[in-house]
């Protein structure tokens, strides 16, 4: 297990906060091939203390690790990590899964959920509210087109469109969220180019998770969204 702070003496180095973690545990990976994992091994030597916030969170996923887990729990494990140790903490983790290693992970960096997780859920107020792959999740939510029509066309001149959930203008701007998306955005066009109207700024894309997931966090507090079998 991975918590969010690993409390070790400040006054140890990393090498025998390492080595103390291991003789409490059976079948250990050597110590310095644990702190080569995470990218310390260049600093075993120096005191927990003088380690930085990423590092300190970089020695908490090796000792979590040394052990060889069949079950690995992380909560947060990339938070205080510059860009380069987030990149190897993941790499980190497929390895493990891609070798038999069961990871649970906590995070709020959806885009972690989405590089790592197999499965994942979202929770709020205590209960799962949306589960299952990441594209499961997403499908879950409409895609989203939007553009800026012509000075003096009318947002009231767009005909219905299939599969349109919701439609928003603000002066020119227009805003369609869509459970059919290539329909709709074909049709769209199909108006666009029959009736000579330019549709500026014109961006069309499917739901990400991160609307996702705030369409869970902003929705009613007692409605379960988006479960998967």
């Amino acid at each position: 297990m991975m918590l969010q702070s690993g409390g070790f003496p400040g006054d140890l180095t990393v090498a025998e906060v390492a080595r103390f973690w291991a003789r409490c545990t059976r079948g250990a990976r050597p110590v310095l091939e644990a702190l080569e994992q995470v990218g310390l091994a260049h600093r075993r030597n120096v005191q927990v203390k003088q380690l930085s916030g990423g590092e300190n969170r970089r020695l908490d996923l090796g000792l979590a690790v040394i052990a060889r887990p069949e079950v690995l729990f992380l909560d947060e494990p990339t938070t205080g990590m510059d860009p380069e140790g987030r990149r190897d903490t993941w790499e980190l983790v497929r390895d493990l899964r891609d070798n038999g290693t069961t990871v649970l992970l906590t995070t709020h960096y959806l885009e972690e959920a989405a590089e790592l997780a197999d499965r994942l859920a979202i929770m709020k107020e205590g209960q799962v509210v949306a589960e299952g792959t990441a594209a499961e999740v997403v499908a879950k939510h409409p895609s989203r087109i939007s553009f800026e029509l012509p000075e003096g066309q009318s947002s009231e001149s767009v005909p219905s469109l299939p599969g349109v959930r919701q439609r928003k203008a603000k002066g020119r701007h227009v805003t369609i969220q869509t459970e059919a998306l290539q329909e709709t955005l074909t049709l769209l066009l199909a108006w666009a180019a029959d009736t000579g109207v330019a549709l500026e700024r014109l961006d069309a894309r499917s739901a990400s998770l991160e609307e996702a997931f705030l369409a869970v966090a902003e929705g009613p507090s007692d409605a379960l969204v988006g479960r998967a079998a």
